[in-house]
């Protein structure tokens, strides 16, 4: 790289930080000011207020926002540039603009594949300590209210709950049906069944069960029964928040085992998991963008460029949680919905860069 690659890349990402840290101070002072009630009120040691929550705390809002302070980086320090004449020195001197280009895609591609490990790797296991501190010092326990549960636990098994209260861990109206080439040759009905935590194995309560032979049927009933059966009982416990816990690999082999057992959550699921890829990509895209408006010395100067700026990238944000919308509660593909603004914004971007000067 030539001495103005490395002068851009500084730039880029000396700004890019500068200004992430200083949002992240912010967030940090009033997000201490909501909660001190509750630290004070719960005794959260001061270690674990910093250590287990604040530091896994920073990790998950740099990515939050990374595309976002990304486009505001480029469009300010670039504007800078046109503003002084730099970006038209560079091209004056035989610079091809495409060539002026390159500093700020290997810039963004950093950004980018930093922003992939995030949300990928990292935040994932600084969920988890920041997840125990919450339900410690901050949030009430969870309580399942979901009723009338139905799941297939394994290929022709089905399982059936009424209600699951996940503080006694007791499930009640419980049924338990086998299908042999679509026809039924096993039903288990229970009142009540209770996991043993011990012994892993869960007790059935006032059961009965039937078992079917062609039109042969035999029924057994019985006051408790031990049975293993492939069902967790942290399966009612799990929110949208858990999904934060989760690397890329967990995540891909939680989706299967929720399709297996017929989860109406599982747009929700490939959302995030899409989400999860499509924002590194998101980075380069608005880089693109930021680089086109921003490179042309306006009279407005930076101002005019910031404005356009954020203005553009708040219209992406909308455009992706619009979509989002549509993928959850309608009928758009969960892939298609994460990826349609990047696909969009792309198409803009390279329209700009077109037509920006060089």
């Amino acid at each position: 790289m030539k001495k103005i690659d490395i002068y851009i890349i500084k730039k880029f990402l000396g700004t890019f930080f500068f200004a992430i840290s200083l949002l992240i101070v912010v967030v940090i002072i009033f997000d201490i000011s909501e909660k001190i009630d509750d630290f004070i009120e719960k005794e959260a040691p001061l270690t674990d207020i910093i250590f287990s929550y604040y530091m896994n705390f920073i990790p998950y809002f740099i990515n939050l926002f990374s595309y976002l302070f990304t486009f505001i980086a480029v469009i300010f320090f670039t504007s800078k540039m046109a503003a002084d004449s730099e970006i038209v020195a560079i091209l004056g001197s035989g610079v091809s603009f495409w060539r002026f280009l390159r500093p700020y895609l290997i810039a963004a591609t950093v950004l980018g594949l930093m922003s992939f490990y995030l949300a990928n790797f990292l935040i994932p296991r600084t969920n988890k300590t920041m997840m125990i501190f919450e339900k410690t010092y901050l949030k009430n326990p969870y309580r399942n209210r979901d009723y009338n549960m139905h799941m297939q636990i394994k290929p022709g098994t089905f399982v059936y709950l009424e209600s699951y209260n996940n503080e006694t861990n007791t499930g009640f109206k419980f049924s338990l049906e086998k299908f042999q080439s679509n026809k039924l040759v096993y039903k288990l009905n229970s009142n009540r069944i209770l996991w043993d935590s011990v012994s892993g194995l869960w007790k059935i309560k006032d059961y009965y069960i039937r078992t079917f032979d062609g039109m042969d049927e035999t029924l057994r009933k019985g006051k408790e029964l031990d049975t293993l059966i492939n069902l967790d009982p942290r399966e009612f416990t799990f929110i949208l928040d858990d999904l934060k816990t989760l690397n890329y690999f967990e995540l891909r082999a939680f989706i299967e085992k929720e399709k297996l057992k017929g989860s109406e959550k599982i747009k929700e699921y490939e959302v995030d998991k899409q989400k999860r890829i499509a924002f590194p990509f998101a980075t380069i895209i608005l880089t693109m963008i930021g680089v086109s408006l921003s490179s042309r010395k306006v009279r407005g100067g930076i101002g005019m460029h910031l404005g356009l700026g954020i203005a553009l990238t708040f219209g992406f944000i909308l455009f992706q949680q619009i979509s989002t919308v549509f993928a959850t509660h309608g009928d758009l593909n969960p892939v298609l919905a994460v990826w349609l603004p990047n696909i969009i914004f792309g198409v803009l971007a390279l329209f700009l860069l077109r037509i920006a000067p060089k």
